[in-house]
């Protein structure tokens, strides 16, 4: 796979990563105050993860190594346990928030 079209993939990736965090800040911002305080540090960590990921992607598209096999473990690996603490949060948030926010 050539570096640029993984670079391209990647950032529709983020994209959709990004729409996802900000539909969990939605749900999380109807929570109560103690609700909400739990699910802060999830948040935190998707945001850090998020932005490690972007942060590899720009330097893999502006360094455009010969060899980026190693990155792209990395961003995967991050991609892996972003996906996990997003399930994590959302399953928190779903048994947290009001039935009549929609999951």
């Amino acid at each position: 796979m050539n570096v640029q079209d993984y670079c391209n993939g990647l950032e529709a990736e983020m994209t959709a990563w990004k729409a996802k965090l900000y539909d969990v800040m939605r749900k999380v911002d109807k929570l109560g105050s103690a609700e909400k305080e739990k699910a802060l540090p999830n948040i935190e960590d998707l945001h850090m993860l998020l932005e490690e990921m972007t942060d590899r992607v720009e330097t893999l598209k502006t360094e455009c190594p010969s060899d980026w096999s190693p990155m792209k473990k990395d961003i995967e690996g991050g991609t892996v346990d972003m996906r996990g603490k997003y399930e994590e949060t959302m399953d928190y948030i779903g048994k947290a928030s009001p039935v009549s926010i929609p999951g």
